[in-house]
């Protein structure tokens, strides 16, 4: 069985949506499955400086990236279209990555004229939120090309069982739900946090509540910023650090929530970090808090979590299993209640740090990208033999029930 991933751009700049592709082709790999990823090399408002054209092995796939024009998430492509056309017939499956572009449209429109069957992810782009923003030019985009690719797909593949029940809301029926994953050694041990403080010294000898995501407006820093501000007068040693890169020109519209709310003396914006300084970060972080207004399924809440951290999080974090669990405080999107959890989880140190260490235990138990890739395979096996998706939920179901 031979798998052909596809995303338009795996730019660190773009999010999680990069991260997720790339762990979830390596974790395939790791099961023997042959997979090949193909992406340009664009990275929202530059590119990515790498060989163009040729294969590039990994250590469990192989991946290759074309030349496009873009401006910001628009991308085309033709060395990546003529590619395209000479080479998906060698492929058993195509997993696509993303909605609302044109270059996965054709994608999708290749591999109906070609007979491939093919997956879709949407990442949380058909979330309500997400069909709102800039409605009129998604609803005439996906009435006509991305509901009938949709209908059409042998597989719609969702991220989190709230994404599932808004999906199937459109009427959609061939839904399998395989969540985003992180990988448990990573968080095994942390490194010292000192690494981040050298980076960062005024963030030193604070209470540090982090957040972790894109300066975006779905990310709801709007929000964050007055629920902060509440914090910050009952909390005078605490600190919020903003990591995250701006993609798309909003870091003076959010730094400038925090100064309407008087508190961005309070907040350092540390741009995007990776690597050990990301995780030096969740090491000195005494708090996670993700406000969103809307979320496929976040990367970064699984991280804080993983991380053993106390996570206030939105229900547009589509995350009500942490709830179930009791391993986080999921709140309405408004900035009180938003505020009200952070004071909560402040006033009460030690029911936090037992939530925190709650919520890594069913992290490492439940999210991980060995068992997502493991799931992600009985489902190309399932379109791959022409059998019914309800093999793979059979599945599912057992796992999951082995577990509770």
């Amino acid at each position: 069985m031979k798998i052909l991933i596809f995303t338009p751009y795996i730019g660190s700049n773009y999010g999680g949506i990069s991260k997720a592709v790339q762990e979830i082709s390596e974790a395939l790999g790791n099961l023997l499955i042959n997979v090949d990823l193909i992406t340009t090399n664009a990275n929202n408002l530059d590119k990515i400086q790498i060989p163009l054209n040729k294969w590039i092995c990994e250590k469990n796939y192989r991946i290759r990236y074309f030349p496009c024009w873009h401006r910001q998430d628009f991308i085309v492509s033709l060395p990546l279209i003529n590619w395209l056309i000479q080479n998906i017939s060698d492929y058993d499956i195509v997993h696509t990555n993303t909605v609302f572009a044109p270059i996965v449209s054709f994608v999708h429109w290749l591999c109906q004229l070609r007979r491939i069957p093919y997956i879709v992810t949407p990442h949380g782009m058909l979330e309500p939120w997400a069909l709102s923003y800039k409605v009129w030019k998604k609803r005439l985009y996906y009435n006509l090309f991305e509901q009938p690719a949709l209908q059409k797909a042998s597989a719609i593949q969702v991220i989190a069982d709230a994404e599932a029940h808004n999906v199937k809301s459109l009427g959609f029926e061939h839904i399998v739900t395989v969540p985003n994953g992180i990988h448990s050694q990573e968080f095994e041990k942390l490194p010292d946090s000192e690494v981040f403080y050298q980076q960062f010294p005024n963030t030193r000898n604070k209470t540090l509540i982090l957040f972790l995501g894109r300066i975006d407006p779905k990310k709801g820093l709007d929000l964050l910023a007055p629920a902060f501000a509440t914090v910050h007068a009952k909390f005078p040693h605490t600190h919020l650090v903003v990591a995250g890169p701006d993609n798309i020109g909003f870091l003076s519209t959010a730094q400038h929530y925090f100064l309407q709310a008087g508190c961005l003396d309070a907040v350092t914006f540390t741009g995007m970090l990776t690597g050990e300084l990301k995780h030096a970060a969740l090491a000195a972080a005494n708090l996670y808090v993700a406000p969103s207004y809307s979320e496929g399924f976040s990367m970064s809440v699984l991280e804080g979590m993983a991380s053993g951290l106390p996570c206030v999080i939105t229900t547009g974090c589509n995350f009500p299993e942490a709830a179930i669990a009791k391993a986080a405080l999921i709140v309405d999107i408004k900035a009180d209640a938003i505020a009200g959890a952070l004071i909560q989880c402040l006033s009460h140190p030690q029911e936090s740090k037992a939530m925190g260490d709650r919520a890594r235990n069913f992290i490492f138990q439940n999210y991980t990208w060995d068992s997502a890739a493991e799931k992600l395979v009985k489902v190309y096996q399932a379109i791959f033999d022409r059998k019914p998706l309800s093999e793979y939920e059979a599945f599912i179901t057992t796992k999951f029930a082995d577990k509770i």
